[in-house]
């Protein structure tokens, strides 16, 4: 039940659903009272924070303190196992088995597979549960995906329980104990994910995966244009930090 309200509640606060409600608030009081003042700063602040979100010197700006936490490992490590944390997914045996991995999932596969060919004598480990109606776990989807990047089977543990970071960090103690391993997430999610973690007594070794921010140069008019792939920078750091929230409450 806590972890289905978490989900919902989560999902209403992020910057679309949150922004929308703001202005459907500010619509309603336009057409429906006579707070006139209090619907023109609903609307107002609405649409501005909806553009500002949206345009990439705000969204990158807010995604940078999160991602440049830890550098890139690149190279080898002495560890007994490398855990990838689970993301998006979904199911289709029609497609490739990439297109499976949404959103952050595959480069946090392919960072795993990565670390693994650096690291071939240690084990590579999934983690994620199975999505409400879907007939396999994220563990066995990414599991799936790295074998047909090379990675043996013999190689390779799903574990396929865990339905969100601090149960993750759970199954892996459970798993590991004190063993040395690397830690997989994407950048901007691990400094929280190592939290949990900590709470855990362990100490991974961190590698970050699918860094978003940009640091090259844009064309000016990129930056002026609002877009829906700014708006998902600015989700991620709006979402970590609503993460953060969530385990200052129940862990703190």
């Amino acid at each position: 039940m806590l972890f289905t309200l978490k989900k919902i509640l989560g999902g209403l606060l992020l910057p679309l659903p949150f922004l929308l409600v703001l202005i459907g608030i500010g619509l309603f009081l336009l057409w429906f009272s006579q707070r006139q003042r209090l619907a023109k700063v609903c609307l107002t602040s609405g649409w501005l924070l909806l553009l500002l979100l949206s345009l990439q010197p705000v969204a990158d700006r807010l995604l940078m303190p999160l991602e440049n936490h830890y550098p890139t490992l690149n190279h080898p490590t002495q560890v007994d196992a490398i855990v990838v944390l689970g993301g998006g997914y979904t199911y289709n045996p029609q497609w490739a088995p990439s297109s499976n991995l949404l959103g952050n999932s595959l480069p946090r596969v392919t960072e795993g597979v990565r670390q693994w060919r650096m690291n071939p004598s240690a084990k590579l480990i999934f983690t994620g549960a199975a999505a409400a109606h879907n007939p396999r776990s994220s563990a066995s989807v990414a599991e799936e995906v790295a074998e047909t990047l090379g990675v043996p089977r013999d190689k390779m543990i799903a574990l396929e329980s865990p339905r969100d970071t601090h149960q993750e960090a759970i199954a892996v103690k459970q798993l590991l104990g004190d063993k040395p391993f690397i830690l997989v997430t994407s950048a901007n999610h691990l400094p929280r994910a190592l939290q949990f973690f900590a709470e855990q007594q362990l100490s991974p070794f961190p590698a970050p995966a699918n860094q978003l921010a940009i640091h090259s140069p844009l064309n000016g008019w990129e930056r002026a244009i609002p877009s829906p792939y700014w708006l998902s920078h600015s989700e991620r750091a709006w979402y970590e930090g609503l993460g953060r929230v969530w385990q200052w409450i129940t862990q703190g």
